[in-house]
């Protein structure tokens, strides 16, 4: 791995995993191929608005480099067999610009969040590597208009059936692209009022979620900064993340620390991540 200057960092940088996902297609030389950063929250338009990015592109094999704090369940789904279907590869980073000799270019840094659904997206890759400073964490998931104090909140019969049908949704979707059911286990052992729990090296070989050690499967070693040179942190942040297609997420925070969900019926299960 070879060593870079110390990477800068615009101010808005580290707010990007809260805006809607987008996606940004690196190119590097000589020869190294590139890959695809996506970051931001998963809503219904992400999978869209990654075809409408993929169209006249050769992804073929291309790996995704993940920064995300989640979102929608549904749409995460749909995206993650869009991605198997292609054959994309898959890691957690950050795109960032670092100066090196020759000039600014844009590399990656292993610390990084795969949070939530994020996990499901990482899943999809037909390898996937996870870079042992990034953090990859689980939750349940909720609905979305009641996340802020679930214990409080009531239930309906026809909530219970949402959220009974997506985490079967979930399930089948786990396994299809080779994951273990300890991934949905540790999971939805996490209630919203509790801290997410955070993966650990064996828990990402057990669930199936890391199917390989070497970071040159998924990218050129030459454009991943040693972490020696980079440190990247995040705000404490609760952001609830809906699993429903047809249900918007705020591209903008109402609050520093939540990131809301329009619930139109107050029927949708949601995922809601505790603080960083």
């Amino acid at each position: 791995m070879s060593a870079v200057s110390a990477p800068t960092y615009a101010g808005t940088v580290l707010q990007e995993h809260k805006l809607p996902m987008h996606f940004t297609w690196v190119a590097c030389e000589p020869n190294c191929g590139g890959w695809i950063g996506a970051v931001g929250i998963v809503t219904g338009d992400t999978p869209r608005n990654f075809d409408e990015f993929a169209r006249d592109r050769d992804l073929g094999g291309a790996t995704i480099v993940l920064d995300s704090d989640g979102g929608s369940v549904n749409d995460a789904i749909a995206l993650g067999r869009r991605w198997r279907t292609i054959g994309l590869r898959t890691t957690v980073g950050s795109n960032i610009k670092a100066h090196t000799a020759s000039g600014e270019s844009t590399s990656v840094a292993p610390q990084a969040w795969c949070e939530s659904t994020c996990v499901y997206l990482l899943l999809s890759g037909k390898v996937r590597y996870v870079p042992k400073e990034a953090h990859v964490r689980v939750h349940q998931i909720w609905m979305s208009d009641r996340a802020e104090d679930a214990k409080a909140s009531t239930y309906t019969a026809q909530d219970m059936m949402i959220v009974e049908r997506d985490i079967g949704r979930l399930a089948k979707y786990t396994f299809d692209m080779g994951g273990t059911g300890d991934l949905l286990s540790l999971s939805l052992n996490v209630p919203p009022w509790e801290d997410l729990h955070e993966l650990s090296p064996q828990e990402l070989q057990m669930t199936n979620l890391a199917t390989t050690n070497a970071v040159a499967d998924v990218l050129p070693e030459s454009r991943v900064i040693d972490p020696a040179h980079a440190s990247l942190t995040r705000k404490s942040t609760q952001d609830r993340f809906v699993s429903s297609a047809e249900d918007k997420i705020s591209p903008v925070p109402k609050s520093s620390k939540t990131t809301e969900a329009t619930s139109p019926t107050g029927g949708v299960a949601a995922v809601a991540p505790a603080p960083k």
